[in-house]
């Protein structure tokens, strides 16, 4: 069932029936990422973000008086996976891919939009090297509307060193995991707290005994952990249940309500980055009862997803185009974008300028900003 998702062409949910035709044909966009598969939570947020946004989007006209239809491409968060759904993508006739979730995805997948001319935007993907070496090269096609590790690292390093004495580092060896937990290490490094242990986990591990032992052993006070929402959820869970008092920080890769249905309440006070809750703002509160009232969630990177169809349908109005050059100067020009996770602006590489990250805690199955 996994392997036979692929790349599904769909209509967006939401749009009703009796919207005025449009004279032009269809316009079509697609949204990638970890639609099945063990981190298809995420790839839950990424599709009910980019549904709404397309059904918004048409109800307001379209792009450029086009209707917009949604195409989605599973990549399981599996790189081999991520480039075949790259290559359908780019033979698809899309103007533009939302996607990838998984930096381990991304980053192989780009090479491929960028062969085919294809903008793609991310919502998620934060390990550096996307954007960096997509710069390096020259290329013109990969945005995101997250951060990168290394503005995340930065903040759970310096908050590691503020509050803990005895720090251990463990990741999950993904472009994702080991990204952050390195982002993170320099961070609390450089505020002068070095880290007494590191080691690393494989993804799908369930029995995490030996490396808890290690960490009763080298007297933790903090455990950071670098990966996603399963094993971190279980990690904590058995530290929990073996008696390690240690507290757990992680970025937003454990940014699901899967996260605390695995580890149960052995969660309470996990520690966790994510840029400011953009559910907080006026536009963001709208769109939360929007989301709601379609009974979809508003939580995690649906919003961030949501955005990036803002972002291109701006571009594309700016531009008075869908070809991609003409997009992607838009794009590029330094011009702010209005979404509903504030105002996003592209530095040369494609990052967003000035990006912002805070410190949430888990309370009772939701996370909260501290």
């Amino acid at each position: 069932m996994a392997g036979s998702f692929g790349v599904l062409a769909m209509v967006a949910a939401g749009v009703a029936a009796g919207t005025p035709a449009l004279a032009e044909p269809d316009l079509v966009v697609a949204a990638a990422g970890p639609f099945t598969g063990s981190a298809a939570a995420f790839g839950e947020q990424m599709r009910s973000g980019a549904e709404l946004a397309v059904a918004d989007l048409n109800k307001q006209g379209g792009v450029l008086k086009r209707h917009l239809k949604l195409r989605l491409g599973d990549d399981q968060c599996e790189p081999k996976q991520a480039v075949s759904v790259a290559n359908q993508l780019s033979g698809a006739g899309v103007f533009a891919v939302v996607g990838h979730f998984c930096s381990s995805s991304s980053i192989p997948a780009s090479a491929v939009y960028h062969e085919a001319g294809l903008p793609m935007i991310t919502p998620a993907s934060t390990n550096p090297a996307l954007t960096d070496d997509a710069s390096t090269k020259g290329w013109n096609e990969i945005f995101r509307t997250c951060g990168r590790d290394d503005a995340q690292g930065a903040v759970s390093g310096q908050y590691l060193a503020a509050h803990f004495k005895r720090v251990a580092i463990v990741h999950d060896k993904s472009a994702f995991g080991l990204g952050v937990a390195t982002q993170t290490t320099k961070g609390m490094n450089g505020a002068g707290l070095h880290e007494v242990l590191e080691e690393s986990v494989n993804q799908g591990e369930r029995d995490f005994s030996a490396l808890i032992s290690k960490l009763k052993e080298a007297r933790v006070d903090a455990v950071y952990y670098g990966g996603y929402q399963t094993e971190a959820g279980l990690l904590i869970r058995q530290a929990h249940d073996q008696g390690l008092g240690a507290t757990f920080i992680a970025s937003d890769g454990i940014l699901t309500d899967d996260f605390w249905r695995i580890a149960g309440p052995a969660a309470e006070g996990t520690l966790m980055t994510h840029p400011p809750d953009p559910r907080k703002s006026a536009a963001g509160q709208a769109l939360v009862a929007e989301f709601k009232a379609a009974g979809q969630s508003p939580d995690g990177f649906a919003l961030y997803t949501y955005a990036a169809f803002q972002v291109l349908a701006e571009a594309a109005t700016a531009a008075g185009s869908v070809d991609a050059p003409k997009l992607e100067a838009a794009l590029h020009s330094g011009r702010p974008f209005e979404t509903v996770v504030g105002q996003i602006r592209f530095d040369a590489k494609g990052d967003i300028v000035d990006p912002k990250y805070v410190m949430y805690a888990w309370h009772d199955g939701n996370y909260v900003e501290q």
